[in-house]
């Protein structure tokens, strides 16, 4: 093998570093993202306080009956 070569293999080999670091970059800020998003929607979920307000016997019972 002759010296431009292996100048190309190491040229292609660091691309391909250097490819595999930034979309593993990539995929970390859309993991990120998502967990972010996920988060706002968990703390958007409004509260149960409006059954307290219900009577303790309603939604006890089902009437199987027709």
């Amino acid at each position: 093998m002759d010296v431009t070569g292996i100048a190309n293999v190491a040229t292609t080999l660091a691309d391909v570093g250097t490819s595999q670091a930034v979309s593993i970059a990539v995929l970390k800020k859309a993991i990120d993202v998502s967990a972010e998003s996920a988060t706002a929607l968990i703390e958007a979920i409004p509260d149960n306080k409006s059954v307290a307000n219900l009577p303790p016997n309603l939604g006890r019972n089902i009437n199987t009956t027709a």
